[in-house]
């Protein structure tokens, strides 16, 4: 038998379908799983199970559509990545949208490589092979660092190191790394606001530092205000939580922008043909208005 195979069930035993023989005594189960190791198999779409805690959406775009146009007709060209679960079945490391669309196609299969990692090696995996797509949300990135960052760090790379590995291997600056990670830290609400392009990056870091309950306020003055946030407010509003003095009050105070009321004179024509040459231009006509007020001005402003 070659080495691509279809894998009928989600236990051990479903290896035996794969080389051949049910005799434990023959292949032992390590063995088995050493024999599967890198292969590339045909697993049933109901033995592949999301990766807990995904960060990154699947959706039915156009996108998704081209793909399973291509799975129709040539099938699924670059195989996924899922390593055994502990409870049957496989979790998939990477693929996700190949497997939506497989299913969207109509096949019950799918080509997997079968890689028995660790939990942190999982999340390297899982992360490394769908961070460089272009069309990602700030909140699946943040989620995504967040947890390649810990991963890293439960493999014993101290902050730092893993900030700069991060970096490198995402070609973006560490700085930028760093302030996704932070962006993990704000609600719900905000984190939304980030999405829809509704506050900006270094803004929604700022209010990161926050408690849940001051970010909550700060997002309802928002909503409420139907007001956006400049990056000189959002640093306030954080040195404020900082002092230990925010209020709903003291976040309204930063918000709300009284804007000046703009100041619109007009003249009746007729009224400034009496005083004025009739050849005069309009620009002659405010120059010379202006230059008497001044001399009004300097008088006291009163007759």
């Amino acid at each position: 038998m070659g080495r691509r195979s279809v894998v009928g069930e989600a236990s051990l035993s479903a290896y035996d379908s794969i080389f051949g023989g049910d005799d434990e005594e023959v292949m032992s189960s390590n063995e088995k799983k050493e024999k599967i190791e890198g292969q590339i198999v045909d697993v049933p779409l109901n033995e592949l199970h999301e990766f807990k805690n995904h960060p990154f959406r699947v959706l039915d775009d156009e996108k998704m559509a081209e793909t399973v146009d291509s799975i129709k007709e040539y099938g699924v060209l670059v195989p996924g990545i899922a390593r055994p679960r502990p409870e049957g079945g496989y979790e998939i490391l990477a693929g996700h949208r190949r497997r939506h669309a497989s299913e969207l196609a109509g096949k019950e299969t799918m080509p997997m490589i079968i890689k028995d990692v660790s939990d942190d090696e999982a999340v390297l995996i899982m992360v490394d092979s769908n961070i460089q797509r272009e069309e990602l949300l700030p909140s699946e990135k943040s989620k995504a660092y967040t947890m390649k960052y810990e991963a890293l760090k439960h493999q014993g790379a101290n902050g730092g190191r893993s900030l700069d590995k991060m970096a490198k291997e995402a070609g973006e600056g560490e700085k930028t790394i760093q302030r996704y990670i932070s962006l993990s830290k704000l609600c719900t609400e905000l984190m939304k606001l980030v999405d829809d392009g509704k506050l900006g990056i270094v803004q929604g870091v700022d209010l990161s530092n926050l408690s849940e309950e001051e970010q909550k306020i700060v997002f309802t003055v928002i909503r409420d205000l139907k007001c956006s946030v400049s990056k000189e407010q959002s640093s306030k509003i954080k040195e404020i939580a900082k002092a230990g003095k925010f209020t709903r009050e003291s976040a309204l105070g930063v918000l709300v922008v009284v804007k000046p009321k703009e100041r619109k004179v007009t003249f009746n024509a007729k009224k400034l043909d009496s005083y004025f040459d009739p050849t005069m231009t309009n620009e002659d006509i405010e120059e010379l208005i202006i230059k008497l007020l001044e001399e009004w001005k300097e008088r006291g402003g009163v007759e």
